[in-house]
């Protein structure tokens, strides 16, 4: 039994990366101005920030059905199922259609296990990796799909926003509020605890949010991820939106905060996410890995 494994590129994986692993990786939709284009493929990072910065009217949408399952079924050509890791059903609707779709069209029932396991980023990526190994090992779609599930609130992100600017665009934010804050430079450290982005801290300063973070990745290994810790399964990663030169300074402070955990990525987050919340944003994450 031969399972693939498919994501999409919330998770950072990019074309390219995908081939090397031997996955699909489905590109994720954005819309600027009215025009459709795909993560990866016909917009790049640098010209996504050009857009969104130059003010253009940039949002999200779901990946239509139809061109998923053209994916699927080109994958079913060489594979017998597939576990397919959207991003997290608490950020998108897209995981509820595709899961819907894949067990109401005939061709898919029993073959095809749209996994909810409320990753994003580079968490999503960790899940991708986690399946990959798990097929290598010859256990079934299933098999990989429970435990993901099972393990799906056994990760965290904490990300620093830098401006408020698209917070407030996307309606996130109060004008008056958005219009304080900027006053006070306050930087929201935002986390995702599997579903929603909720606020976590305010600070004034990248130094104190990078302590913020730090803090809260420290918190979350003494109360919930300790045993995984020490065993060494327990994977740290960064993630950014075109603040690479910050991301790369912030991994020796993660590597030195965290030296039993496996430092496996600095990734910029994906567009879907990166409409909201705008350039220079600086998140930490940790995960537990197979």
């Amino acid at each position: 039994m031969k399972t693939a494994i498919i994501t999409d590129s919330n998770s950072g994986i990019t074309q390219s990366e995908a081939k090397e692993l031997g996955i699909f990786v489905v590109p994720m939709p954005v819309l600027i101005d009215g025009e459709v284009f795909y993560e990866d493929l016909t917009i790049s990072q640098e010209q996504f920030y050009e857009k969104l910065k130059g003010d253009a009217n940039v949002s999200t949408s779901q990946p239509n059905p139809l061109d998923v399952a053209e994916i699927w079924d080109k994958a079913l050509e060489t594979y017998d199922e597939i576990v397919y890791i959207p991003m997290s059903s608490g950020l998108s609707e897209t995981c509820h259609t595709l899961s819907h779709f894949a067990e109401t069209e005939e061709r898919f029932k029993g073959k095809v296990y749209v996994v909810d396991n409320q990753r994003i980023s580079v968490t999503q990526r960790q899940s991708a990796l986690d399946g990959i190994k798990m097929a290598k090992e010859g256990k079934s779609g299933k098999e990989i799909a429970d435990w993901l599930i099972e393990t799906k609130m056994t990760s965290s992100i904490y990300i620093m926003v830098d401006t408020l600017k698209y917070l407030k665009k996307g309606g996130r934010l109060t004008p008056a509020v958005a219009a304080i804050g900027t006053l006070l430079h306050i930087k929201p450290v935002l986390q995702i605890q599997g579903f929603k982005l909720d606020q976590y801290a305010k600070v004034r300063k990248l130094s104190a949010a990078k302590e913020v973070m730090l803090d809260a990745v420290k918190k979350d290994i003494q109360t919930r991820f300790s045993k995984e810790y020490e065993e060494g399964k327990l994977t740290v990663a960064i993630a950014h939106t075109e603040n690479f030169a910050e991301a790369e300074k912030f991994k020796g402070e993660v590597m030195q905060a965290f030296p039993k955990a496996e430092f496996t990525a600095i990734d910029p987050l994906s567009l879907s996410v990166s409409c909201h919340i705008g350039p220079g944003a600086l998140a930490c994450a940790c995960a537990i890995k197979y």
